[in-house]
């Protein structure tokens, strides 16, 4: 919907219902176009989760010391082992020289 300012004015609180409603409000003024939108209309979905803490009945002690320094040396393993196959390393090439064909 789009209505000039003078509307708006006069129509305010029944325009801003509409746009909390989720009608697309529009308003003219001096050919520019205004859009009233809520603020948290186009909220992200992860914004509105609830974060909740999982146990695992008999599962490993998280804050053991040596289960953290194996977790942390089979993560810098696997960090490795993607960095050298998404970068290899190589030694530049040397061009390679033409030979003229005749002797």
């Amino acid at each position: 919907m789009e209505v000039p300012i003078s509307k708006f004015r006069s129509n305010l609180f029944a325009l801003v219902d509409q746009a909390m409603d989720g009608t697309d409000v529009w308003v003219v003024h001096k050919g520019r176009r205004f859009r009233i939108v809520p603020e948290n209309l186009h909220s992200d979905k992860l914004s509105r989760i609830t974060p909740m803490q999982i146990l695992v009945p008999g599962g490993p002690d998280l804050e053991d010391p040596k289960l953290k320094a194996e977790l942390l040396a089979e993560m810098q393993t696997e960090w490795e082992a993607d960095w050298d196959r998404d970068f290899p390393a190589t030694t530049p090439k040397k061009p390679a020289r033409k030979r003229s064909g005749k002797r």
